[in-house]
């Protein structure tokens, strides 16, 4: 599979076989019978499905969104060919176990996978995602009944799912929700309530719609440890599996979104007739912490859609600029010399390697976020596999929420890159931007995502979590330091670093004394501090491979290797230098934001 506009397959294989060395993965059991072919093909299968039953429709899927006529939801039929053909080829099955039908793939592959169907159309990407965080939550949480009821089915890619926690009235603030959920006689509950901003939530694209639903039982704690996690079908599952009678769950609207127009998102009634009939998950009063292995899941899903959306518009702001003739340098006096290739204006350039630092700097990042979840899940060793969990706790959030307003920065530059041009319909970089857009908000806010990592993680096991991402980050400058050609970059990192130390020492003791609003105040600002550092981390640790590979490389690679060096060296010049100014802001326990009084706007 040659690069196309879906992926740099030389830098795919750049970050899985010689930054992350991802078929040692084959040495744990569950993946043995794998190796770096097995993988290649999944991906490589991935790609071809993508470009030709998913990236077909993706403008059109934009330019007719779905609607309701006459209460159902109505859809292109593209949508579910592309989603039938993603069935049949086995995809919604990657990491199932061999004995549920599944391919049983690392967690890292399938969401190489996944990032092939994201770039190619991110909405009808969405239902396949969304499926796969309800499959495997059940396979954590469900009992037997609802695995081979409710999960099975997804698998097979008869079912489709969904996530329900939002409401009109509460959006973020779970602890807010006021869905409830009543026992009836045979154990099964009834669900009463509504849900705002659901992705998937009604449509005719598959058998069933497997919800999984937040709702408090009448009598249990207040807040978010009153809340529980249920399944609700849209149709009733019979013994043998297939569709019973309609549930009680009804679309009330549909929301008409700026990007991603092609998954439909709804507003949900549950129980209007009081016979919404749900199904406990796990114990009482757990369900945020399980909807959490769904969450995090997702959270991970947004930033490589986030980062493959940049990418699109990266690789084709670069094939424009290839291509496109307009203009001279300024020192070029002839009116009459040929105009030159955008590609060779400075500012042009300028915009080109930033998407390239971003997009590759978050990729990469993401990848090794991955392999932590399949450390997690396989590791022998127990201490292991809780450290893989630890820095999966911190990375989360900067995967999601650095990707989500970078890589949208990236699709900006794309846009500039093609001028006027870039801002029609005609082209498709106007879409990669009003797609991405959607990322800073999806599964939690950016601004939630930086108070998570702020005000939960970093004191998390005792401070645990954040010292493992130091440790790793001062083992990429130790061995950086030993390549003199990357002296620059691996002193810049160290200096870098104890700045991100100080400064969260310093939070973290503000929170400690009980300042908790204005601990937080600057939060946002603390997130892409750590973004950057950990960005620039991951292209440290690309340049010490790219640097080490180049005295043996091919002259047909040495371009590649180059790049890398040159994408590094941007990152560390021009990027990586505020984290100084966002480190003295946030020392200075700045209370700006606190002391502007609503009535001051």
């Amino acid at each position: 599979m040659a690069s196309t506009p879906l992926i740099d397959r030389r830098n795919l294989d750049f970050v899985l076989h010689e930054m992350l060395d991802t078929p040692s993965l084959c040495g744990y059991p569950r993946f043995s019978e794998h190796g770096r072919e097995t993988f290649d093909a999944a991906i490589a299968a991935a790609h071809d499905l993508a470009l030709a039953k998913f990236a077909p429709h993706n403008r059109k899927s934009d330019a007719e969104e779905p609607h309701l006529v006459d209460g159902r939801v109505q859809i292109i039929p593209e949508v579910k060919l592309g989603l039938d053909a993603h069935a049949e080829a086995g995809f919604p099955a990657m990491m199932a176990d061999a004995h549920d039908g599944g391919m049983q793939l690392p967690y890292t592959i399938a969401l190489v996978c996944d990032a092939m169907f994201a770039t190619a159309n991110v909405a009808t990407a969405g239902y396949t995602m969304l499926a796969h965080g309800v499959a495997n939550l059940l396979k954590v949480y469900g009992t037997p009944a609802q695995q081979e009821l409710f999960m099975r089915p997804i698998l097979q890619g008869r079912f489709l799912g969904t996530m329900c926690l939002s409401e009109p009235q509460a959006g973020s603030s779970l602890g807010d929700i006021t869905t409830t959920a009543t026992m009836h006689a045979d154990g099964s509950f009834r669900i009463s309530g509504a849900k705002m901003w659901i992705s998937g939530g009604d449509h005719e694209l598959s058998e069933n719609i497997i919800h999984l639903v937040l709702a408090k039982i009448p009598g249990g704690p207040s807040g978010v440890k009153g809340i529980s996690l249920f399944v609700v079908p849209r149709f009733l599952v019979n013994a043998d599996g297939t569709p019973g009678a309609r549930n009680d769950v009804q679309v009330a609207g549909i929301n008409h979104k700026l990007g991603q127009r092609g998954i439909v998102n709804s507003f949900l009634k549950f129980g209007e007739r009081g016979e919404c009939v749900g199904f406990l998950v796990g114990r009482e009063h757990q369900g945020l912490p399980q909807m959490f292995h769904m969450m995090n899941e997702a959270r991970i899903g947004v930033g490589i859609g986030a980062i493959m959306l940049g990418n699109a518009g990266y690789q084709y702001s670069l094939e424009y600029a290839r291509e496109r003739r307009q203009g001279r340098h300024p020192d070029q006096k002839d009116p009459a010399s040929p105009p030159v290739a955008l590609i060779e204006h400075a500012d042009v350039r300028r915009m080109l390697l930033r998407q390239k630092a971003i997009v590759e700097g978050a990729f990469a990042l993401a990848i090794h976020a991955a392999t932590l979840v399949d450390i997690r899940d396989n590791d022998p060793d127990a201490s292991k596999r809780q450290e893989a969990q630890l820095r999966l706790e911190v990375l989360t959030p900067i995967v999601k929420a650095w990707s989500g307003d970078w890589c949208c920065k990236a699709n900006d530059d794309a846009i500039q890159i093609l001028g006027g041009y870039g801002y029609t319909r005609e082209y498709p970089v106007e879409q990669n931007y009003r797609d991405n857009r959607l990322n800073s908000i999806h599964e939690g806010a950016n601004g939630i995502q930086a108070i998570d990592l702020l005000g939960r993680k970093t004191a998390l096991a005792d401070g645990t979590a954040l010292k493992l991402l130091w440790r790793d980050i001062q083992a990429s400058i130790d061995e950086a330091g030993a390549l003199p050609e990357l002296g620059e970059y691996s002193d810049a990192l160290a200096v870098a670093l104890r700045s991100a130390q100080r400064t969260s020492d310093q939070l973290t003791a503000c929170l400690a004394r009980g300042e908790i609003r204005l601990g937080l105040a600057n939060a946002t600002h603390y997130l892409g501090l750590m973004g950057h550092l950990c960005i620039a981390w991951t292209w440290l640790r690309q340049a010490a491979v790219a640097q080490r590979a180049l005295s043996v490389a091919a002259s047909s690679e040495q371009p590649f290797y180059q790049g890398k060096l040159a994408a590094c060296r941007y990152f560390f010049r021009y990027e990586l230098p505020a984290i100084e100014a966002l480190a003295a802001l946030l020392q200075a326990l700045d209370a700006t934001t606190l002391e502007m009084r609503p009535d001051w706007f």
